[in-house]
């Protein structure tokens, strides 16, 4: 494959294109790429793009810099519901819903190269993508639990689909970060690179897929989606409910005080 050419940069991601590849590169590499209302929008925008660019056949999402993606940007913060409390219900089924269900309809193949953290949202992210590659140094966290949240963006689906109950389970519940190698054995994803590999190793199997048989991939796609996601919209709706009642609570105001603070939270189940 030749190399990169970026045909679009947006004010939080880059678009690059080699031939019938893509490659979207989350570029917040000051914040670990964490999502703020510009990169949702525009990251909503370049799937929605790339989805309906039949010169494009294969799709390559990363992040710039030492990261995947951090997850939300606690810093940036949401706009309020009447009630005053934070609207994350209209954040995720606006913004992020579309993101996820665009990966997983996108009738080509989508692979996530994560370098770094893979957090919150960020993993919903790379497992929403069709193969998951890592550098060893990589890791992935359901850390909702940690501010008082519980999983979003499809994670409460996507995880146990990929490495059943007890170990999704185990992950929301404690949110402890997932080194890549136990990830990759666990089933999480599908392979790990020295980090000084990953781009490389990322990069042949993107030439690969697209120079590969575009409708027997998107058709494999449809066939995955009707057994193991055929109810993802139906989830993702509850999960935005659940996520709302959550922002609500005292724990999650504890939790994002604490962070802002950087000591550990005291939570009081409220």
């Amino acid at each position: 494959m030749g190399e990169y050419q970026l045909v679009s940069n947006y004010e939080t991601i880059n678009i690059y294109r080699s031939g019938s590849a893509a490659k979207l590169e989350l570029n917040r590499p000051e914040r670990m790429n964490a999502w703020n209302k510009a990169l949702g929008l525009e990251l909503r925008d370049a799937i929605k793009s790339l989805g309906a660019d039949d010169d494009v056949r294969a799709v390559l999402i990363t992040g710039a810099g030492r990261a995947f993606t951090s997850g939300a940007d606690l810093k940036e913060g949401t706009d309020p519901t009447p009630a005053g409390h934070p609207d994350v219900y209209s954040v995720l089924t606006g913004r992020y819903h579309p993101i996820i269900t665009g990966i997983r309809t996108m009738p080509k193949p989508v692979v996530a190269a994560v370098n770094g953290a893979a957090a919150g949202i960020g993993l919903s992210l790379a497992l929403a993508c069709d193969l998951v590659i890592a550098a060893e140094s990589a890791y992935f966290l359901l850390a909702f639990v940690n501010i008082g949240l519980v999983p979003d963006g499809g994670s409460s689906l996507l995880v146990p689909s990929r490495i059943g109950f007890a170990r999704a389970a185990e992950l929301a519940m404690l949110g402890e970060r997932l080194p890549a190698g136990k990830a990759l054995d666990w089933g999480l994803i599908n392979q790990v690179w020295p980090d000084d590999e990953l781009a490389a190793k990322a990069d042949e199997l993107i030439s690969k897929l697209a120079d590969g048989p575009t409708r027997s991939y998107a058709g494999t796609k449809r066939q995955l989606n009707e057994w193991l996601y055929e109810r993802i919209d139906t989830q993702l709706e509850f999960e935005a409910q659940v996520q709302q009642e959550m922002a609500e609570s005292g724990d999650f105001a504890e939790g994002v005080a604490a962070f802002a603070e950087k000591r550990k939270p005291r939570f009081t189940g409220s």
